[in-house]
């Protein structure tokens, strides 16, 4: 039985993860940003350990873990929360930016940052679930798609980096998925939702999945998930 920390296990593609490693016995420890939100996922998902952190602060992590307790080994950090605003450049504020960037690269950096000795010590997994935002940027997705290129540079350095303490690292790509937040980008977009038009969360699921499981003498850096239809 493994220990694993999830982001995002709240809704979408996070709650369908630890749905699954719960299912299957692994320990759990959950990020949620309030004592609230924690004892929301505690009552979700009976037996898990939660730990409170706010991702849109990120210099704030560390003071808040230095109350708590870690996991002393950690076979996957797992980070899926994320939060878009669109925007054009010519119009999106300096507080968007600075949500999208919190959220999505500083705080994952810096939860990599304090979580890398648990990971060492037993050759752990680090997955960032992405998006095709990382990989190409749209007009009104400048903001988030910054965030998600910075979020691939991350993990390139850090699977570099982190070779040598044979820690694996693994980036995710999905196309649009049917989450609560493909629900908020439609509200942007001021388009009607079809949730049977995109990627279901368990395909997502599935494909993290399928990295954490792959033998020891293989990794899988990138996954690029699309729509099948």
């Amino acid at each position: 039985m493994g220990a694993h920390l999830i982001t995002g296990a709240g809704s979408g593609i996070g709650a369908v993860v630890a749905e699954r490693l719960a299912e299957r016995g692994e320990q759990l420890w959950l990020l949620a940003r309030d004592a609230r939100r924690a004892a929301e996922l505690r009552e979700r998902f009976p037996g898990v350990r939660t730990l409170v952190g706010d991702l849109a602060e990120p210099a704030k992590l560390s003071w808040a873990f230095g109350h708590q307790q870690l996991p002393v080994e950690l076979d996957s950090l797992l980070h899926i929360a994320g939060v878009v605003q669109l925007g054009e450049i010519g119009e999106l504020p300096v507080k968007a930016w600075q949500e999208q960037l919190n959220v999505n690269l500083v705080a994952p950096a810096e939860l990599t940052r304090l979580l890398l000795p648990s990971l060492r010590l037993v050759k752990g997994h680090v997955v960032f679930v992405n998006s095709g935002a990382g990989l190409r940027a749209n007009a009104t997705w400048g903001g988030y798609a910054a965030s998600k290129h910075g979020l691939r540079a991350l993990a390139d350095a850090l699977r570099e980096e982190e070779h040598g303490h044979g820690v694996r690292v693994t980036s995710v790509y999905p196309g649009r998925t049917a989450t609560p937040m493909q629900v908020r980008v439609h509200q942007q977009e001021g388009k009607d939702y079809d949730a049977d038009r995109f990627i279901a969360p368990g395909s997502v699921a599935t494909a993290v999945l399928t990295a954490i499981d792959l033998p020891r003498d293989a990794e899988i850096t990138e996954i690029t998930v699309r729509p099948g239809h």
